[in-house]
């Protein structure tokens, strides 16, 4: 299993969800099998997303996925996002 961990701020939440939300077909064309959206207690407006993969190489390709500038864009994200790719470790 493999986890994508994105943070980025964003100019307004409510706009910014919306774009997420109609992203979910992109998403689950590459197998996410699950998602967090968190907010900053002290910023709502900077964000960290968590979504979840059945394996390292659906991860990468999700955030190697040509759409996701333009969406976030769209969002309004501010600045360059943080995209990090972890894998499962055993217990």
């Amino acid at each position: 299993m493999a986890t994508v961990a994105v943070r980025h701020k964003v100019q307004n939440f409510d706009t910014w969800k919306v774009a997420y939300d109609e992203h979910g077909v992109v998403r689950n064309q590459h197998g996410c099998t699950g998602d967090r959206v968190l907010r900053d207690e002290a910023d709502p407006n900077d964000i960290l997303v968590l979504t979840y993969w059945p394996a390292l190489a659906n991860a990468h390709a999700f955030a190697d996925d040509p759409s996701l500038p333009g969406v976030m864009g769209k969002a309004g994200v501010v600045g360059a996002p943080r995209i990090e790719i972890y894998e499962e470790a055993g217990a």
